[in-house]
């Protein structure tokens, strides 16, 4: 027999409209009592009705996509790789961001219940085994993007570290010394991945080349910031690499402003290959990412699960970034000799 919301009412000690309330992500429900609701919810294993509906017609053609933020063109990269799999496989989709709120991120996800046949997550917060248990229905297939490896779910990533390490290589390979790198967020996986990658790429080409960190957010007013935080040193690195490409653009623009000149005086390079990145002045040399594939594997990957209905064999796939050269770096030999204050 199939669990009810009055089976889970009862079991949760709380009236019927509650539990709706609290399934759907309402706000007037106490957080406590939200929790409750939600971990009975999990254990019975409860659908709404509007999922048996949906059942009841096998499918609802429909696919869950949740982002970090929908701004950026990453984020436009990553859904229009998306989307393109939907038009052609004949799927909808269900798009909602959080913009770094936990508890925005899980009234997205719960809202998701019974909407649709599978979802697509990218999120920092997978790492909390709790976080998925209370607000993902657990009969429901789940493709993670960007969430590192050794996960249980199946998960479609970038190899950021890998990438990272190749790009200390090009510039040490090209005769830079003093290699400052201008990391994302805390609680980012990719930014962790890169700024591992960077790290232990110094590390490998030996004792002369040290860290030199700057924070940074992934948009372009961080970066912009540490470019104005270099112009105000005496000693500045002959090379900055930001860990994506938004970053080094508003580095660029920071340094140029300065009267800094890239790549002659100091190079910046970036991460992900963002269409704009071969526009600005000078382009951008980065590792570039294959964002609009990396949507799209992972939503034909949440398909071929949901038409086999077992787990694809895809644990920790990684999309291998390429270094792509352009104008904002250069070969020691190359560059023109400056004067540092």
């Amino acid at each position: 027999m199939s669990v009810t919301i009055k089976d889970v009412a009862k079991a949760a000690s709380v009236s019927v409209a509650t539990v709706s309330r609290a399934l759907n992500g309402h706000q007037n429900v106490a957080a406590a009592v939200r929790e409750r609701v939600l971990a009975v919810a999990a254990e019975l294993r409860y659908s709404p009705h509007h999922a048996a509906r949906s059942l009841s017609s096998r499918r609802t053609q429909t696919v869950g996509v949740v982002l970090p933020d929908l701004h950026g063109e990453f984020f436009s990269e990553l859904m229009r790789g998306i989307d393109q799999v939907a038009r052609t496989r004949g799927q909808h989709l269900l798009v909602s961001s959080y913009h770094g709120n936990p508890e925005e991120q899980g009234a997205a996800l719960r809202a998701m219940r019974g909407r649709v046949d599978g979802l697509l997550l990218m999120s920092p917060y997978v790492h909390d085994a709790d976080f998925l248990a209370r607000n993902v229905d657990a009969s429901l297939p789940l493709v993670l993007m960007n969430a590192g490896q050794g996960r249980p779910q199946a998960s479609i990533g970038i190899d950021n570290y890998g990438g990272a390490r190749a790009m200390v290589a090009h510039l040490v390979e090209s005769g830079y010394t003093r290699i400052a790198f201008i990391g994302g967020p805390q609680d980012n996986d990719d930014a962790s991945e890169r700024r591992r990658g960077y790290r232990d790429g110094l590390a490998a080409a030996g004792p002369g080349y040290e860290p030199w960190e700057l924070p940074g957010r992934f948009d372009e007013d961080s970066g912009h910031r540490a470019g104005q935080a270099l112009l105000a040193l005496d000693v500045r690195p002959d090379a900055v690499f930001a860990a994506n490409d938004m970053m080094a653009i508003g580095c660029l623009y920071a340094l140029g402003r300065g009267g800094v000149r890239t790549p002659a005086d100091i190079a910046v390079v970036g991460f992900d290959d963002i269409p704009l990145a071969r526009y600005v002045h000078p382009s951008l040399t980065t590792m570039r990412v294959d964002i609009a594939e990396l949507g799209a594997r992972a939503l034909k990957t949440l398909l071929d699960i949901e038409a086999s209905g077992a787990r694809a064999n895809v644990n920790g796939a990684l999309i291998e970034p390429v270094l792509v050269l352009r104008d904002s770096s250069a070969s020691a030999s190359s560059r023109e000799p400056t004067m540092r204050s």
